[in-house]
């Protein structure tokens, strides 16, 4: 009998958790071919997430958990859960049920048809707001186009995968990390599946518009070099434009004598090569931030 790994990550999820651990149950008994463990991850919760989490454990042996000292975001929690996770198959989705449970089904039977990741995708981004819709659509098109892999559009956390895909991932130490281009850049076999997500089934999301705003930086500077060379290429462009104004500023006083000083557009130039001097030092500046912070070699997350 195979086994089964399902990793949730949780942050002040108290009042889902009894819904999640239902439906995540049915989903169990209709697979009656595997055995299954399911980890979660209690992510520095502020609320009863902990003793919702602990009063499942002790009630069912198949339900384990893993606490952090603090809060170490959702990317610590995926990873933590798949180094401590054991099973043949490892699966990961949300607690608030936005990930329907019911998915996995179809997942796992996928696995068995020779695939080695078996992955959700949204296919629409209906409840969300406008800017918030807008943003994600364009950050997979500019990603997409700027990124050294090609992510899915609408891909999601939510998978299963087999024993040596993880590995991979574990395999791959950074500090600032972005799985869904980790997943996309370790490769291997995958099935997608189209998948609408529901409302959240209780409590509020805690991804507000900056958090999102950050992880799509991170995923930008985590896989591309495109950013240092637009800087490269602007800091040339100028450069040689610089040039070839002051060589046309020599021609035009040696054929009509001096021009009266020009301080608009002094002004106006300095405005515009300042902010790009800025703009510059502040892309080299993230990609050092993430140096500064892989040098260190501080743990991930650390468990309470």
């Amino acid at each position: 009998m195979k086994t089964v790994d399902l990793i949730v990550p949780c942050y002040n999820e108290s009042e889902v958790l009894p819904l999640f651990y239902s439906e995540v149950c049915a989903v169990i008994d209709a697979c009656p071919d595997y055995e299954f463990k399911i980890i979660f991850v209690n992510d520095g919760s502020r609320d009863r997430t902990l003793d919702v989490l602990t009063a499942i454990a002790e009630h069912d042996s198949r339900m384990k958990y893993i606490s952090f000292s603090r809060n170490f975001g959702k990317e610590a929690a995926m990873l933590a859960g798949m180094k401590y996770s054991t099973g043949d198959y490892i699966g990961i989705l949300d607690a608030d049920l936005q990930h329907s449970p019911d998915l996995l089904i179809g997942m796992l039977a996928a696995l068995e048809e020779g695939y080695d990741v078996a992955a959700a995708r949204r296919t629409d981004r209906t409840g969300e707001g406008r800017i918030k819709s807008w943003f994600s659509k364009m950050f997979y098109k500019l990603g997409n186009s700027i990124i050294d892999i090609e992510i899915a559009h609408g891909a999601q956390d939510f998978r299963v995968m087999k024993r040596k895909v993880v590995e991979a991932v574990i395999a791959m130490p950074e500090y600032s990390r972005f799985s869904k281009g980790i997943f996309t850049w370790v490769g291997f076999n995958t099935k997608w599946f189209e998948h609408v997500n529901r409302d959240r089934a209780a409590g509020k999301t805690t991804w507000s518009f900056f958090k999102l705003f950050r992880y799509a930086i991170d995923g930008i500077i985590g896989f591309s070099a495109v950013p240092l060379k637009v800087s490269l290429l602007f800091g040339s462009l100028f450069s040689l434009g610089g040039i070839f104004y002051a060589i046309y500023i020599i021609i035009r006083t040696m054929i009509y004598g001096p021009d009266v000083a020009g301080y608009p557009s002094i002004i106006s130039a300095i405005f515009v090569i300042g902010g790009l001097i800025l703009f510059s030092l502040g892309v080299i500046g993230e990609y050092l931030a993430r140096i500064y912070m892989e040098v260190k070699h501080r743990p991930i997350f650390i468990i309470d």
